[in-house]
């Protein structure tokens, strides 16, 4: 026999002894009933006859936990089973229609007064009890209908009676939080002192409020989790909708089976929010989890603060090699990259046992970048575009000691754990693991390009900032949008790439109105979340002198892109031009890039444009292919065209051969 049909027997039991007195009193009271309604009167009479059997083990049956919970009387309990009969059998719901003044299948508080309380002072009582005892307080039982009183219905609490049964069930809403609960890679947190409180006052079910704050809803509710599993007990889970009567509902349901009840506050919530009464009169210890601040408890109900800060590099490495033991070798970079709670880290797992089971392999970094981009798309904000970079080391040309500072800013990132974790630079410094970058120089020299190579580099996305998106002229519009796209780098432990960082990090000006003081609170708001990012953050400008100096400061590298000299920009032709092309006799690319001084994105456009000019002749990319498109990339930034590359004397040794032939018109 299931544990489901043991507890509903026990239940049915209790509830025929009911059964046992409404069948008395439809007898003496309503005699019509009888020849109508003998199907559901023998199903009473049934109940009534289960009622005389042994109940063992009562005490751990769902409904005496909720009637120790709510410190229920036997008339409540009465009251409680009296409005769940009708969920029991059809034969109750026939009954009560029969009896019920609108027709309705449940019981009224009429037929509850006429069984319950047949004096005229226990119907003071009965109403007393039903207005403002537990029951309804608490609403396990409401009272529908707006007509006088005693004619209302009264009707369980949404899915209580089948959990009273010992089913699972549970109301369309809120929705219950279905998470894993994992420990892997926090044992040094949860032995923490407001840890370890916490943990006592849940093995003790202290009735009391434990407050799990971190900087995303999900990390407080995960540890929220772990810390109720360590103490022996288990967490029932929902959002806060706002909605008193979906608190007093997961109250309900968590006593009923012992669980202990947690609510993630999600940013959203105005500040101010404040818990139900019915969760604030929880007999028992009660979590609520979300960004510090989260709501108002007031007083009167102690409460337990739990910092759920970032954990330890180290301790996130354990957790990224215990729970994936292919990379685990990889663990520290991985630690580095993507410093993720180990739920997180379980659900990548799980994504990467897979890929070993289709494709007969190991798992790869590859394979976790992958996973992680996948869970993490729904975390984009509106004023992001996503990047997935396919650019490499070999795909820019920059000079030497620039390539340098881009590999000394990757080598930042996934150095972390011997630095900052093992000799303890910048200890508890806020925002120590982030890394800022300028790129400064002029249009087309390869900033997108680099942060490209940089975020490939990180097996990273990019997340493009659209500057458009995010600056708006409402008041404080602009800082929570630009919070969305710091939180939205965070959760996808993206690359954060802010161009034409001017209209956003530009110097601050002298106040002479309310726009000047307002633009200048959001150049404040930046510098302080830039500070706290804990990321890559890449700013490019055309200018280094556009940027406030208070932001030069917090960078740990400005990376000055300048015109490409004559090497570079021979290396960028070659770049451009894809090996395998046909290329006619006369072509010199060293040629070109000695003749015009253009920068890299100019020269990818017209040696494109040269390609297509050669397609449609039908010909190889001839020299005067390549002059023609570089003379329209000068028309279309309306600069005058040099004319056609010089002679040898003007060019000086080259190291292909330069062969010439008269220009063709297109």
């Amino acid at each position: 026999m299931s544990n489901a049909v043991a507890v509903s027997r026990h239940l049915r039991a209790e509830a025929g002894q009911l059964a046992g007195q409404l069948g008395r009193l439809l007898e003496s009271a309503f005699p019509h009933v009888q020849g109508t309604l003998e199907f559901g009167l023998n199903f009473l009479a049934q109940a009534h006859a289960a009622s005389l059997e042994p109940l063992p083990h009562a005490e751990d049956l769902p409904l005496d936990r909720l009637a120790r919970g709510l410190r229920l009387d036997p008339t409540d309990r009465q009251i409680l089973l009296l409005a769940g009969l009708p969920e029991e059998h059809e034969g109750f719901a026939a009954i009560f229609r029969s009896l019920h003044p609108r027709g309705e299948s449940r019981p009224s508080v009429a037929l509850a007064a006429q069984l319950l309380a047949p004096s005229a002072d226990e119907r003071v009582s009965l109403r007393q009890r039903l207005e403002t005892g537990p029951l309804t307080q608490f609403g396990a039982v409401q009272l529908t209908g707006d007509g006088p009183f005693f004619e209302r219905s009264l009707v369980l609490a949404p899915a209580l009676w089948p959990a009273l049964a010992g089913i699972d069930a549970w109301p369309a809403h809120p929705r219950r939080l279905d998470r894993q609960v994992v420990h892997s890679g926090l044992s040094t947190w949860l032995a923490q002192p407001d840890s370890m409180r916490a943990q006592r006052a849940l093995e003790r079910r202290e009735p009391l409020t434990i407050m799990v704050a971190a900087d995303l809803p999900d990390t407080a509710l995960d540890r929220a989790l772990a810390l109720v599993d360590a103490a022996g007990a288990t967490a029932i889970a929902i959002d806060w909708t706002g909605d008193p009567a979906h608190e007093a509902l997961l109250v309900l349901h968590a006593l009923l089976r012992g669980n202990v009840p947690v609510i993630r506050v999600a940013p959203a919530e105005a500040p101010g929010a404040m818990p139900s009464p019915a969760f604030l009169r929880f007999a028992g210890t009660a979590i609520l989890c979300g960004r510090p601040g989260m709501v108002d408890v007031p007083h009167g109900r102690p409460i337990v603060p739990v910092d759920a800060g970032p954990l330890a590099m180290v301790a996130r490495g354990q957790s990224w090699a215990h729970q994936i033991p292919a990379l685990a070798t990889q663990a520290s970079w991985l630690a580095a990259r993507f410093p993720l709670e180990p739920a997180y880290v379980s659900a990548v797992a799980g994504d990467l046992r897979a890929v070993e089971s289709l494709d007969g392999r190991a798992p790869t970094l590859e394979d976790a970048a992958g996973s992680i981009r996948a869970r993490n798309a729904r975390a984009l904000s509106a004023g992001v575009r996503l990047i997935v970079p396919k650019a490499g080391w070999s795909s820019i040309v920059l000079p030497r000691d620039r390539v340098a500072q881009l590999q000394e800013a990757v080598s930042r990132l996934e150095g972390q754990m011997q630095v900052l974790d093992r000799w303890r630079f910048l200890a508890d410094r806020t925002g120590s693991r982030g890394v800022r970058m300028l790129f400064a120089g002029p249009p087309g020299t390869g900033k997108t390009l680099a942060a490209e190579v940089v975020a490939k580099e990180l097996k990273a996305d990019l997340l493009l900032v659209d500057i458009a998106r995010v600056v708006s002229k409402w008041i404080g519009e602009t800082e929570r949008n630009l919070a969305q796209v710091f939180d939205s780098a965070e959760q996808t432990r993206a690359v954060l790439f802010f161009d034409e960082a001017d209209a956003l990090f530009g110097r601050r000006t002298e106040v002479s109105d309310a726009h000047d003081r307002y633009a200048n609170l959001e150049t404040a708001y930046l510098l302080s979340r830039l500070e706290r990012f804990d990321g890559l953050a890449i700013l490019a400008s055309n200018l280094r002198s556009n940027i406030d100096p208070a932001f030069i400061r917090r960078l740990e590298f400005v990376v000055d892109f300048q015109d490409p000299d004559r090497e570079d920009r021979a290396r960028l032709w070659r770049a451009h031009i894809p090996s395998g092309t046909p290329l006619a006799s006369d072509v010199n690319l060293y040629e070109f890039a000695a003749s015009y001084p253009i920068v890299g994105a100019v020269i990818r456009n017209a040696a494109t444009a040269a390609a297509f000019l050669a397609a449609r002749d039908g010909l190889p990319i001839e020299r005067a292919h390549l002059v023609h498109a570089v003379r329209r990339e000068y028309e279309k930034a309306g600069r005058a065209f040099p004319g056609e590359p010089g002679g040898r004397e003007a060019l000086g040794r080259f190291p292909e051969t330069v062969t010439r032939q008269p220009d063709r018109e297109h």
